[in-house]
């Protein structure tokens, strides 16, 4: 079902991914899973690193290809902006 395919990959990315990206000061969010594409936003030293999509690809993807299924496809989220304009 979606709902425990959703939760294998939080589970890899909890228990694999997790753990080596705050190594270096990084982490991952899950913003989405729909079916094999899942959604990703690095945070922390990760974010706007030179490597961040080769840590996505690499990392993310490869783990959750290994761990879940290898069909997996992660898509990076872009950061949002914390700040607003009011005119």
């Amino acid at each position: 079902s979606p709902y425990q395919f959703s939760k294998k990959v939080e589970q890899a990315m909890d228990n694999h991914v997790r753990p080596l990206l705050r190594r270096d000061g990084g982490d991952v969010e899950t913003i989405d899973v729909k079916d094999t594409p899942v959604y990703c936003r690095l945070v922390g030293s990760c974010r706007g690193c030179a490597g961040a999509s080769q840590t996505l690809r690499m990392l993310v993807e490869q783990n959750l290809k290994d761990l879940v299924d290898e069909r997996i496809r992660v898509v990076e989220v872009g950061a949002v902006s914390a700040h607003l304009t009011v005119t």
